[in-house]
């Protein structure tokens, strides 16, 4: 195969100026989460680390240097944290739902894409998880 048959993996691009999209994102959030299907997982917390991309439309609106014309993303960061303090989750595509449906609660945001990776779980392996891109019904 040569490199013009081959299609190589690419994030897409999230921003976009024509539609007047704006890219927020969180990249390599690493927590501490209670995850797992087997028992020594339900035992002890692991690290997880979360990504974040969202497309946040702008709506025509003036950021003018405040916080409350865009999506903070301190107050996405909190959510996950309030996400995984609710307690133990078996699958890292259930966090990933629920992660993405927060995102999702603020109509600004036309998609959310997530990935969860459970860290430290396979030797030889830097992660292992999930990455799923859920769209705005309200849109």
């Amino acid at each position: 195969m040569t490199a013009n048959t081959l299609k190589l993996f690419e994030v897409p691009k999230v921003a976009d100026a024509s539609r007047s999209i704006r890219h927020v994102f969180i990249r390599d959030l690493v927590v501490n989460c209670s995850i797992g299907i087997h028992g020594h997982e339900k035992q002890a917390h692991q690290r997880v680390r979360i990504n974040l991309d969202l497309a946040v439309d702008e709506n025509g609106q003036a950021i003018n240097d405040d916080i409350d014309n865009v999506l903070c993303y301190e107050k996405l960061a909190d959510g996950v944290g309030k996400i995984i303090g609710r307690g133990h989750v078996n699958l890292v595509e259930t966090l990933a739902e629920d992660i993405s449906g927060m995102c999702l609660k603020d109509a600004r945001v036309l998609s959310a894409r997530v990935r969860v990776e459970k860290l430290d779980i396979l030797e030889g392996a830097q992660s292992v998880g999930v990455e799923i891109e859920r769209f705005n019904s309200e849109v």
